[in-house]
């Protein structure tokens, strides 16, 4: 891989972690988890978002904790071996919906009131990360939000640090930007920012 021109890391690549372990990042067990989870879910300033966009859910941890907050809850990833789980997790929860999806190759159609990138963003090389940002902006109503929650270490396969991911975001939160920064946190190794589309 060239260092200069890092790519997006393929859906094979998680396919291969899953097959290896079916809880790779101990999202079902760890302590870490339990209280980003818990931060994700407090830095929520509404009770309630209608529609809602989970890219990267994974196995479905948080996506089943988030549920109760959604009228309707999309989560995206793009493992199968994954999805199998999540499907399982949310099995009694009839306002989540789990598909199979590559952003930003893909991406849903409608409006969301709230979307949440979650430990997914550093995965996307530098131009996909801005393809994606362009299409979850224009999926995000006046007043929708994103939720950026991402591990800050550097990871040696990622094509990006988390820190990096935030920063993209946040330079379009400058004065005439299309979002605004309502709240920032930075842990031991995580960091957490709320964004609302103006």
């Amino acid at each position: 891989m060239n260092q200069n021109q890092p790519n997006t890391l393929p859906p094979d690549y998680f396919d291969d972690v899953y097959r290896a372990n079916d809880d790779p990042w101990q999202f079902a067990s760890s302590p870490y988890e339990r209280g980003k989870y818990a931060a994700t879910l407090a830095a929520l300033p509404r009770e309630r978002y209608e529609r809602a966009f989970e890219i990267g859910g994974s196995i479905g941890v948080l996506t089943a904790q988030l549920a109760s907050r959604c009228g309707h809850l999309l989560s995206v990833d793009v493992s199968e071996a994954a999805l199998s789980q999540a499907r399982l997790r949310c099995a009694n929860l009839p306002q989540v919906e789990i598909k199979k999806m590559q952003i930003p190759n893909e991406f849903p159609a409608g409006q969301f009131d709230l979307i949440l990138v979650s430990e997914v963003g550093y995965y996307l090389a530098p131009p996909d990360l801005a393809r994606a940002a362009d299409q979850m902006l224009a999926g995000l109503t006046t007043g929708g939000q994103l939720l950026l929650v991402h591990w800050t270490p550097v990871v040696h396969d990622y094509p990006q640090t988390g820190d990096e991911v935030h920063e993209f975001f946040l330079a379009k939160a400058q004065p005439g930007g299309p979002l605004r920064h309502l709240l920032g946190q930075r842990q031991n190794k995580y960091r957490l920012d709320l964004l609302e589309k103006v």
